[in-house]
């Protein structure tokens, strides 16, 4: 019998479906702010919708500086119903 790989989640455990699944996507807490020299809690805003995906950008949470970017691109595309 295979051992199974189990990760808690809310309310008890469940099954992990792959390691390398697990750190797909990582959305960033803290950047180094140029304005504020020092790690800063972040904000993180849709910028553009993309055929390729998203590109989100990353704001300083105390002077609203951007501090960074991120592509999505595990997005499903929406349908537009006018």
């Amino acid at each position: 019998m295979a051992r199974q790989k189990f990760t808690k989640a809310h309310g008890g455990y469940a099954k992990q479906e792959n390691a390398a699944d697990m750190f797909k996507e990582f959305d960033a807490t803290q950047l180094y702010c140029p304005c504020c020299k020092q790690a800063v809690p972040v904000r993180k805003r849709l910028l553009l919708v993309l055929p390729e995906g998203n590109k989100y950008e990353y704001l300083c949470a105390f002077c609203s500086e951007t501090v960074g970017t991120k592509m999505d691109k595990n997005v499903v595309q929406d349908s537009i119903i006018i």
